[in-house]
């Protein structure tokens, strides 16, 4: 019992002694100059003596040829002691100068005014520099930690399937009730359609018995969601997806992400180009048309539909894809189509041969000098044989046709009249060579254009979208065909998001079928069956995927 207030009386001088030793340390950290302040005192003395020597030697040197005598950066400081009292009297500020040497005060304040202006624009653009390099940096540091799709939390799901047995854990309940919202954010991407056959249906909300479960057991975590709902999108697993537009969203960053190789991104959401431009540009080249100026960038490519028309069979198909927005679907209507598709190619080819401007073939569709491209046709040497032919029976088998035909043609080209799309129809020589080059170099083409639910009376710039896509998706199968395996290494992912209303490609239903046997996986994300029904005047089928893998059986 005596030795209890013997054992407690040490550790309050301990305590004591601690608090003494430590309350210098605290009243010498709170007071004093902090030492950004001093540094930058010292800073703006020295700036302020720098300049007003440079200030005075310059206006001498100006004044009379030379460095005035006895003007030194150690005498400066003196100097600008009395500048401060009298601006006005320099021979007072430097009495060791002879005041023949030096200039008039108006002078000296200019130069030294324009110095410190030089001096402020140098110092912002040096700091905003660093910070501009800073924040590059820590977000490049970020997605080094949380990955490069934004899934820094998936390994949580595997402790989803126990939270039934959460509850029954006194110990575990203050931790799992501070982790609980944590799932939150964790929603999937939209569910996605694996087969025509099975209808995509919204995410199953909770019972009214694991409702009431929540409420008495704060700690436990919510319900895990559909197994379907998990899948995730492969860049080698050809998708079809029907959501509305901001549930497609999170899926189609996700795409153009993981695309390996080059990537077409077809979009009528310009944020996808923002959020994914700087992780593609890592991997190659990133190039963006976008006729209607949708996208905040300057640099947008330049594409003329005419090129490569040389080629009959390119020249077809360039036709097909640019009425393909405008094509009537009747039956009734098939032979008033064929006419069109069959001007608008020899039109292209014509245009083609010749080196005209995408503008003429606009101009030969119009009516004016409709016999042109026919004589061009049979004169020209590059000109393919037989089309001279084609053309004039076209003009002149049946005049009703005909004039429909090219009303059809005329629609197809109504949005030249904006000087953005003619602009985007000019030829670049470096754009050409980028375009033809990106797929090789692993680059990334986004389109981007506005989405029209009936282009068939305004199709705006939808035809030189589709015609650019499918461009790129047959200079993807040369490139496959010309390879040794047949098919692209690395793949070329096609992102078609709001494919229908933005670029119809009307080769959409063989790509999703048989697209991954060439390299060419596709991922289309449309907003409903019955606009693909519309658009293509079929169903839409995709390969169906494995339960959990995300490939295809």
């Amino acid at each position: 019992m005596a030795r209890r207030p013997a054992a407690q009386g040490p550790p309050p001088e301990r305590g004591h002694h601690q608090a003494r030793r430590h309350s210098p340390r605290q009243e010498e950290s709170g007071g004093g100059i902090p030492d950004g302040l001093l540094l930058g005192l010292i800073g703006f003395l020295f700036a302020a003596t720098l300049l007003a020597w440079t200030a005075t030697g310059l206006a001498g040197l100006f004044t009379h040829g030379s460095w005035p005598d006895n003007v030194t950066f150690t005498r400066t400081p003196l100097a600008l002691r009395e500048l401060a009292t009298a601006p006005q009297d320099l021979p007072a500020a430097w009495p060791h100068t002879p005041p023949s040497q030096l200039s008039g005060f108006g002078l000296f304040w200019g130069l030294f005014i324009g110095e410190l202006m030089v001096l402020v624009v140098l110092t912002v653009f040096v700091l905003g520099s660093v910070a501009r390099w800073r924040l590059v940096r820590e977000r490049r540091r970020e997605e080094r930690l949380h990955g490069s799709y934004g899934t820094p939390h998936q390994p949580e799901h595997s402790h989803v399937p126990e939270s039934p047995h959460a509850s029954h854990q006194p110990n575990d309940t203050p931790h799992n009730a501070h982790e609980a919202p944590a799932p939150g954010p964790l929603t999937p991407p939209p569910p996605l359609t694996k087969s025509p056959e099975t209808p995509p249906r919204p995410q199953p909300r909770s019972h009214p018995a694991e409702q009431d479960t929540r409420r008495t057991t704060p700690g436990a975590p919510p319900q895990p969601p559909p197994p379907a709902a998990l899948l995730l999108p492969s860049p080698r697993t050809p998708l079809l997806v029907y959501a509305p537009a901001p549930d497609r969203r999170p899926t189609v960053v996700q795409a153009v992400r993981e695309a390996e190789g080059p990537a077409l991104v077809v979009t009528s959401d310009p944020t996808v180009w923002a959020e994914t431009k700087d992780a593609r540009a890592k991997l190659g080249p990133v190039l963006v048309y976008d006729p209607g100026h949708l996208c905040d960038t300057p640099a947008r490519l330049h594409w003329p539909p005419t090129a490569d028309c040389e080629h009959p069979d390119t020249a077809a198909v360039r036709a097909a894809a640019l009425l393909a927005p405008v094509r009537p679907q009747a039956r009734i209507d098939a032979a008033v189509a064929d006419t069109a598709q069959t001007l608008l190619q020899c039109w292209l080819h014509a245009a083609a041969v010749d080196g005209r401007p995408f503008r003429q073939v606009a101009r030969w569709a119009s009516g004016s000098s409709a016999h042109e491209p026919v004589r061009l046709l049979r004169t020209h040497p590059k000109a393919a044989s037989g089309l001279a032919g084609l053309l004039e029976s076209a003009l002149t088998a049946y005049p009703e046709r005909r004039e429909v035909a090219q009303e059809l043609n005329v629609r197809a080209f109504s949005a030249l009249s904006s000087v953005h799309i003619r602009e985007a129809c000019t030829a670049n020589r470096s754009d050409s060579a980028a375009l033809a080059s990106f797929a090789r170099e692993g680059g990334t083409l986004y389109v981007v254009g506005e989405p029209i639910e009936d282009p068939r009376t305004r199709p705006g710039a939808m035809p030189l979208l589709t015609a650019l896509a499918s461009h790129v998706v047959e200079h993807g199968r040369r490139m496959a065909a010309r390879s040794s395996d047949g098919r692209l290494d690395p793949p070329m992912t096609l992102v078609l998001d709001d494919v229908a209303a933005v670029a119809p490609l009307p080769q959409l239903p063989a790509l999703l079928a048989k697209g991954e046997d060439v390299g060419l996986p596709t991922i289309a994300l449309l907003r409903s069956r019955e606009q693909g029904l519309a658009r293509w005047q079929q169903h839409l089928h995709a390969p169906t995927l494995a339960p959990g893998s995300g490939h295809p059986l």
